[in-house]
């Protein structure tokens, strides 16, 4: 007797879930809700951003921390989803804290509570799987929210004084005799001052900002990333200190009106470019160091 062929189920791989469209209306309506929620913390945000030059770089934190989600959009669709209660939690917590800012009239409390509760919707919604996934691109958003003043000025005056310092130390080996009173660098020509615009804590904070994403995206090695970004630091204070003797060598040897004008102005720019010029160095050192410890092993 001849036998029927008998149609066989093959197995199946689980197709990672897609956002159909209901789906997709239910995640809309999420995100205007959202945005509802936080137009004023975030309209404040903004305006902070766009006329405070410490915290200009704040534009391309939430950009980037978007580009890095859909550079890992395929690894993300194989993370099983196992939603947790805890992100309800989160969620509840956050929006406390964000009362709590506004009431309080604290806008960091406020600004934060919204990173929590993207924590918490990533739990509530997918699971610490999915959070693990997304930790870089959710913990990089703290970059964007502005350092409250009370802890600003902390960290203001003292690069003022280590700037200060560094000038005055730096200066006489250039030939120009110094006098330094504080923050005031008495040189023959005038005193300078070097003020809060000139302690540093602008490039700081962004060549840190900067150290983080270069890190990302041209190094593969967490121990070289995190080197980077904690040798930004040295390297902003450093770079800082070469842009305050430059301006005492022009103010002594050409023109002091200058010197506080045009070129004082330019050389932020031109600091900065030579801060990412020696990052770059650090990087290219370290790499180099790495590849002959692993030839040598």
């Amino acid at each position: 007797m001849s036998q029927l062929a008998q149609p066989v189920q093959l197995p199946q791989e689980k197709l990672s879930p897609t956002l159909g469209n209901a789906g997709l209306r239910r995640l809309l309506v999420l995100i205007g809700l959202i945005l509802w929620l936080y137009a004023g913390v975030l309209g404040r945000l903004a305006h902070q951003w766009w006329t405070d030059p410490n915290f200009s770089h704040g534009f391309f934190v939430p950009i980037f921390a978007l580009y890095v989600v859909w550079q890992k959009r395929d690894s993300l669709r194989t993370v099983p989803s196992a939603p947790t209660a805890w992100g309800l939690a989160v969620m509840l917590f956050s929006l406390g804290t964000l009362v709590l800012g506004v009431l309080g009239a604290e806008l960091f409390l406020s600004r934060v509570s919204l990173i929590m509760l993207l924590v918490g919707l990533v739990l509530f919604l997918q699971g610490w799987g999915m959070l693990q996934a997304l930790l870089f691109p959710l913990a990089i958003l703290f970059l964007m929210v502005p350092i409250p003043s009370i802890i600003l000025n902390q960290i203001t005056f003292p690069l003022q004084m280590l700037a200060s310092k560094l000038s005055a130390w730096i200066l006489p080996f250039l030939g120009v005799p110094v006098l330094r009173e504080g923050n005031v660098i008495n040189l023959p020509a005038m005193p300078l001052e070097v003020a809060d615009a000139c302690s540093g804590i602008r490039s700081l904070l962004s060549l840190t900002c900067l150290a983080v994403m270069y890190g990302y995206l041209l190094e593969k090695r967490m121990g070289i990333r995190v080197i980077l970004a904690l040798a930004s630091i040295p390297i902003a204070v450093a770079a800082n200190g070469l842009r305050i003797v430059g301006t005492g060598l022009l103010v002594q040897y050409w023109d002091p009106e200058k010197a506080e004008g045009f070129f004082h102005a330019f050389s932020g720019w031109l600091i900065f470019v030579v801060s990412l010029l020696m990052l770059f160095a650090v990087h290219r050192l370290l790499v180099m160091r790495r590849n002959q410890h692993e030839v040598s092993a």
